[in-house]
């Protein structure tokens, strides 16, 4: 017989400073309701993942220790979390016994078991997406967040510093760095724009980079990375004359600025839902370059954050935003050129190849560029995942190999509509980026092909005319992207990347794995899919 797997409450009995929470969930018109259990850290109040390395990390770091210090010189007593038990109230959620520092989460876990990182199948009916261009903010202000914020960041050295200080903070007598009630102008946008923070530069897009130097509507004040050497690399001297660079046990240091407004995050999914979480519950917006997480629960409490202390979470899903693609979905859902759409193939190859250690990170193939084309092609066909998807691939590069990942990729996807979708992926690309698309409808078709400043197209020659990179392919991309995160700050727009289509995404990602590591066919219609194809760890 094998080794008896551990539960949440075995977790809970084991370390003394994490708890069950219980959740309702009602389902269905009928009004049946489902329990949902996630163990949380009782100090920190956040949703921890079934992997005994994190919670071992999580509990060692500064951060966790802070959050402990503080409930006890505040004399407080932890959340109270319910233990599993056949005696489920209708009390939930759960409060906390006296006023406290830190913000309670308000997180709705779909599922129907009480397995952590379980993914619920599909509806049989697919909820249509929304439209890729939102209307802009109707003028409402951003509702306030009822609870205090929990970055209290205490009088830390920093690692370096380029010129002055950051000036002092005001703060509420319980500590909690809050905005001016009677001031007009929101914090961030005193001054020189809206102020930012970077979390990150050794894992960050060159094009992020180049935006933040180039976008004279925004001022970098604080760089939270531990490698000074990956900092020095991505910026300019005279570009950091004004920012500060913190260690990442510092990062409260940055969450407490007033005049910070918005957070971009560039750590590995893994690692980022704690800061999107802390930075959303200091009250910043939130730009996450890459995935919130691997794990659908995790997300979700990321978005239901976001939603809870009304500041935007934006997703870097940045093909939304290329210019020929934008163009391509106003021709085919806008003005409807093409008919019904029988068939979407794409081709994209990345080049340069990415640098083991950010493949390390990335979760596979399948997270790190599929779920890009899986996002334009819900996009283009309103449908927001397929009944049946397969896929085949293979480790040319003995590196992915060793990963236990695929270079190169082939996804077959079928969806509601009747619709055929193909994507050709590739990790590793040896001349010059390919990027092309083609729709094909009942009224005609529509291709994008590789773009290059030559306007060239070559076949069979040996030594290719222009070497393009991914990031000189979609730079405008990028570009708009960020730009859209600064308006979503300004209350302009609301993140055009909702909830529901980050969360089908990664799920039909998911699915698209499962399927290469089986060797079978997913349907998403019938069948629930594996818990384990929703990342919990990196293979």
């Amino acid at each position: 017989m094998g080794r008896k797997k551990k539960t949440l409450h075995d977790y809970a009995a084991e370390f003394s400073e994490l708890s069950v929470k219980r959740h309702l969930l009602e389902r269905g018109g009928a009004g049946e309701a489902a329990v949902v259990e996630t163990l949380y850290c009782t100090s920190c109040q956040l949703p921890m993942r079934v992997r005994r390395d994190r919670i071992l990390e999580h509990l060692s770091s500064g951060r966790h220790y802070r959050n402990r210090r503080l409930l006890r010189q505040h004399g407080l007593r932890a959340p109270l979390l319910l233990s599993a038990g056949p005696d489920v109230g209708p009390g939930l959620p759960l409060q906390l016994d006296a006023p406290s520092l830190l913000s309670q989460p308000s997180i709705i876990l779909a599922g129907t078991s009480t397995t952590y990182g379980m993914v619920p199948s599909p509806p049989s009916c697919h909820k249509p997406l929304f439209p890729l261009f939102p209307l802009a903010a109707s003028g409402a202000a951003p509702r306030e967040d009822p609870a205090p914020s929990t970055s209290c960041p205490p009088a830390l050295p920093t690692l370096h510093t380029r010129i002055a200080p950051a000036p002092p903070k005001r703060r509420s007598p319980s500590g909690a760095v809050t905005e001016a009630s009677d001031s007009s102008v929101p914090a961030g946008q005193q001054g020189s724009g809206v102020g930012l923070a970077l979390f990150g530069a050794g894992l960050a897009h060159k094009a992020l980079f180049q935006s933040l130097m180039e976008e004279h509507g925004c001022s970098l004040l604080y760089v939270v990375e531990d490698e000074l050497e990956e900092v020095e690399r991505a910026f300019g001297a005279e570009f950091l004359a004004g920012t500060r660079v913190l260690r990442q046990q510092d990062a409260d240091v940055a969450l407490g600025d007033q005049r910070v407004s918005g957070a971009i995050v560039c750590l590995p999914p893994e690692d980022a839902s704690e800061v999107v979480i802390e930075a959303l519950r200091a009250g910043k917006g939130v730009f996450c370059e890459r995935l919130p997480s691997f794990d659908r629960q995790m997300a979700e409490a990321c978005f239901d954050e976001a939603d809870r202390c009304g500041r935007p979470l934006v997703c870097g899903f940045y093909k939304r935003f290329d210019p020929a693609l934008q163009f391509l979905y106003k021709k085919v859902r806008d003005s409807q050129a093409l008919g019904r759409i029988h068939r979407i193939s794409a081709i994209s190859s990345i080049y340069p190849a990415s640098p083991l250690s950010f493949l390390k990170t990335s979760g596979g193939i399948f997270y790190n560029a599929a779920v890009h084309e899986i996002d334009i092609v819900s996009l283009l066909l309103g449908e927001s995942a397929p009944d049946t998807i397969f896929s085949l691939g293979h480790a040319f590069c003995a590196d992915m190999a060793c990963l236990k990942d695929a270079d190169s990729v082939a996804v077959s996807m079928k969806f509601p509509s009747g619709a055929i979708v193909t994507l050709d992926i590739s990790q590793h690309c040896t001349k010059s980026c390919e990027q092309r698309l083609q729709v094909q409808g009942s009224q005609g078709t529509l291709r994008v092909d590789n773009q290059n400043p030559l306007g060239i197209t070559e076949h069979g020659t040996s030594v290719s005319l222009y070497s393009q990179t991914q990031a000189d392919r979609f730079r405008d991309a990028h570009r708009e992207l960020f730009r859209h995160f600064l308006r979503t700050l300004k209350g302009k727009e609301s993140p055009v990347i909702t909830k529901e289509q980050f969360l089908w995404t990664i799920q039909v990602a998911a699915a698209a794995e499962q399927s290469w590591r089986n060797g079978s066919a997913v349907d998403l219609r019938n069948e629930a899919m594996d818990s384990s194809v929703i990342k919990t760890e990196i293979m």
